[in-house]
């Protein structure tokens, strides 16, 4: 199998700008054309050249859009060169298992 990647242009969006607590916003948000797709373009790009070959660690809390964000993340993840995703089961992951894979597998999370 074959697979391309494809360059969208995109611009910022105001406030897409996460916490400590990650990026906190309504779904609907989530769901703007190319708003999931640029955040996780950004974490992947202050990644720098540590993420060509790695591990991420991928999961949320099983809300309303889960399943297509973490589909998104795959996409993503594959066409910057990421090695190896461990994502939680129906994508599901508390942030102690999050951290216990990140510490145990020495990888990325996500």
């Amino acid at each position: 199998m074959d697979l391309t990647s494809v360059v969208v242009p995109t611009t910022p969006f105001e406030g897409q700008k996460p916490g400590t607590s990650g990026l906190r916003k309504k779904v609907k948000v989530f769901m703007e054309k190319n708003y999931t797709e640029n955040f996780i373009q950004c974490i992947l790009n202050a990644l720098g050249s540590k993420v060509k070959g790695c591990t991420l660690v991928v999961g949320g809390d099983g809300r309303y859009f889960t399943k297509q964000a973490i589909n998104i993340i795959i996409r993503i993840a594959a066409a910057n060169g990421v090695a190896k995703l461990i994502i939680g089961h129906l994508g599901i992951f508390s942030t102690p298992a999050v951290s216990s894979l990140i510490r145990t597998h020495k990888v990325l999370g996500l």
